[in-house]
């Protein structure tokens, strides 16, 4: 499998949330941070997590914290860019970098493989995830080489919606099963904290 830098997207509002971190949010007893870095850790060369707003609230994480190089919040195509970025500046032998969100507590341990498995099997450049019916496109595989073309479609496009950028180069379905666990179920609303601890309490 080629070295791959996994990425950590906490840069969101968590507006139904009422705010704060969404990735601090404990559930079984361990924030979801842990759980997704634990996740990662075995699977990846490095780690980092794009956040906006003060980075020092990650330190105890020991990762390098990127934030949007896109003003205003452009959304999760701004943090995907900002980890391209990083990836260049920092690893620059890493040519893939996988995304994840910080609010998903039960992603599978042989994500990044089965993505490359995608990938290379349907000769595109890029991959995502789905489970079920639902496509997932921050849980996804991006090669380092395409991010000027990234920028391009943030920057003088204004381009936000992932979808559109990804087709246009061609991109990959890996699929799980959504049953016993929807590997991709995230925490959006306190009723959805509520539900990932009942599953923590069943499947962990």
């Amino acid at each position: 499998m080629s070295p791959t830098l996994g990425l950590v997207l906490a840069g969101g509002l968590a507006r139904r949330m009422g705010g704060g971190d969404k990735a601090r949010i404990r559930i079984g007893g361990v924030t979801i941070l842990q759980r997704v870095l634990g996740c990662l850790m075995s699977q990846c060369e490095s780690i980092i997590i794009n956040a906006n707003g003060d980075p020092n609230r990650f330190a105890d994480t020991g990762l390098p914290v990127v934030a949007d190089g896109v003003p205003d919040f452009a959304g999760p195509l701004a943090g995907i860019l900002a980890g391209l970025d990083w990836a260049a500046a920092n690893a620059p032998r890493t040519e893939w970098l996988v995304s994840v969100p910080g609010d998903c507590p039960f992603l599978p341990k042989d994500l990044v493989a089965r993505l490359h498995e995608a990938r290379l099997a349907a000769g595109t450049p890029l991959a995502c995830a789905r489970s079920g019916k639902w496509r997932h496109p921050v849980v996804a595989l991006w090669p380092v080489a395409l991010r000027e073309d990234l920028r391009r479609a943030l920057v003088d496009e204004d381009l936000h919606k992932i979808e559109i950028w990804t087709t246009r180069h061609g991109i990959a379905i890996a699929d799980w099963p959504v049953e016993p666990l929807d590997p991709f179920f995230n925490v959006n609303t306190p009723e959805d904290a509520a539900r990932a601890e009942t599953l923590a309490a069943q499947y962990s």
